[in-house]
């Protein structure tokens, strides 16, 4: 049983087709302008090529796995042709089980609730909060930011050689920061990890849209990753690796479908055969049309060449980097310093600005879309700022009028669909902004910065 599925453009070099490319904003300062998305670390926009197979299959929508009419036989080896399909995009070893979540947090949250019994967890200061938080239930060591790559792995050796009791152990490291876009050592953690008695996860969230993943190669026992970063539709996620700890854990959901057999006992309770595949951990009806466009994701990909993908990306990095450089008043922030690898993911202050300020100022005069406040990862961005990493903060803008000055930053992020001229656009308006300020008033409304749209407004 086969969908038809859509043609994919075969230039490599060229921006791949993506929704909303075409789509016009109302700039305040009067007429419209196309949308420049630079904003693909919180959510790529789906592939063209993805949206036409999904469409494409949406005339076959039926029931997975337990049905005996055609369409529902259709969706079925669909879900799990994109199983196979996701299994062979990451490199998963033989062994390995890829069970589908709701996004790189749910799969984190799984993999949480599936530690052994003390289970020490061991993860950095700078990770984004679905890998910082899940571990409520374990033994938690947060470990201090590093500010090279080789500090990294010596702070982990450092508190996994230290640990007591000598017990099971997990590590979480991101592939590639969704502050910095810093490529993070992730074949030389695992090695630690592993030399240490320990298992590691992988969340590449950040990392699988913009760089290969495979998890054989870099020997680690988990990844983790959501659709909506990788050109995807909202509310699909993996979590693939080792069956071992997933098998021996109870169902992360109970009911149909992670059962095999379910029958009343003489006593009134209930006895439970539980699947042992990924089954196990995917109770209920699945989200197939958000499967399968993961499927189409990791596809379009593979097929467009990686390696031309990144080779652009590249250079789309080098154009950001150099021309914030330019504009005294930009500070990048950084880990591991400049000459560290990256993805297109970049964030930075101005001095003299309220990040919330200049990202409004961004999207109402030049029709730019970034994003700003503490991006999910609040201990990372104050430590880079400057300022205490257990200071609280809220994502979002502060309440702090338009010109006073933040604890936030301001993110620029791209990738596989996005035009020169957005890049050159948004490097334009940084710029103008720094040298001429902002040409409309703005004010805080429900701890956003807004323009104003009073009579008085314009400046």
């Amino acid at each position: 049983m086969s969908v038809p599925t859509a043609a994919l453009d075969s230039s490599v070099c060229a921006p791949l087709p993506v929704l909303g490319q075409n789509v016009t904003v109302p700039l305040v300062t009067g007429g419209e302008v196309t949308y420049a998305a630079l904003d693909y670390a919180a959510s790529a926009p789906a592939l063209q090529r993805v949206w036409d197979d999904v469409a494409a299959y949406a005339p076959y929508y039926g029931s997975v796995h337990r049905g005996a009419g055609y369409l529902s036989q259709l969706s079925t080896d669909l879900f799990e042709n994109s199983r196979r399909t996701v299994a062979e995009f990451l490199g998963c070893r033989a062994e390995d089980q890829v069970v589908f979540t709701r996004s790189t947090t749910d799969s984190l949250n799984l993999l949480a609730s599936a530690l052994p019994a003390d289970c020490q967890v061991f993860v950095y200061e700078t990770e984004h909060h679905a890998s910082l938080l899940p571990w409520r239930d374990a033994r938690v060591t947060y470990l201090d930011a590093p500010r090279t790559p080789a500090q990294a792995v010596e702070t982990l050796e450092r508190a996994l050689a230290d640990r007591d009791p000598y017990g099971p152990a997990l590590v979480c490291v991101t592939g590639a920061s969704n502050v910095t876009g810093e490529l993070w050592p992730v074949r030389e953690l695992a090695a630690a990890a592993h030399a240490h008695g320990a298992r590691i996860v992988l969340d590449a969230a950040q990392l699988a849209p913009h760089h290969p993943v495979d998890i054989a190669e870099l020997d680690v026992d988990w990844v983790a990753f959501s659709g909506h970063k990788l050109y995807a539709p909202f509310g699909s996620g993996v979590l693939a690796g080792r069956a071992d700890w997933l098998r021996a854990a109870e169902p992360y959901l109970a009911g149909g479908g992670a059962s095999r057999t379910v029958a009343r006992r003489a006593d009134g309770g209930v006895d439970v055969d539980w699947h042992t595949t990924a089954a196990r951990h995917e109770a209920g009806s699945p989200n197939v049309i958000g499967v399968y466009s993961i499927a189409s994701a990791c596809k379009a990909l593979t097929e467009a060449g990686f390696e031309g993908l990144v080779a652009r990306e590249q250079e789309l990095v080098s154009r950001v980097r150099e021309g914030l450089a330019e504009v005294p008043e930009v500070r990048v922030l950084s880990l591991f310093g400049d000459d560290a690898p990256r993805v297109g993911v970049i964030s930075f202050v101005v001095r003299g600005w309220n990040s919330s300020h200049f990202a409004a100022a961004l999207s109402a005069e030049y029709g730019i879309g970034v994003r700003d406040g503490l991006f999910c990862a609040h201990p990372l961005v104050r430590t880079l700022l400057g300022s205490d990493p257990q200071d609280p903060g809220e994502c979002g803008a502060p309440e702090a009028e338009p010109g006073e000055s933040s604890l936030n930053a301001i993110r620029v992020s791209f990738g596989a669909g996005t035009p020169d001229e957005h890049i050159d656009r948004f490097l334009r308006a940084v710029s103008e902004l720094v040298r001429e300020g902002a040409r409309w008033s703005y004010r805080t409304e429900d701890g956003r910065c807004v323009p104003d749209r009073g009579e008085a407004a314009r400046l």
